[in-house]
């Protein structure tokens, strides 16, 4: 089983496609698949970031 990947590598690969992007390194094949590639990195970020935001809000509240 692949190990969960953290969100600072899913946001350095995510800067890394940008980046490609930005300088048009990728040609138009390679560019479709890299816009799939970020798009789950994306929902990887935004699914973690939800979670710690829960994870807080629950915690405030168990604290009060």
């Amino acid at each position: 089983m692949e190990k969960e990947m953290k969100y600072e590598a899913a946001m350095a690969q995510l800067e890394t496609i940008v980046r490609k992007m930005e300088n048009n390194e990728y040609d138009i094949d390679e560019l479709a698949v890299q816009l799939k590639a970020a798009q789950r990195l994306l929902k990887l970020c935004k699914d973690k970031l939800s979670k710690t935001e829960a994870e807080l809000l629950q915690a405030q509240a168990e604290g009060e």
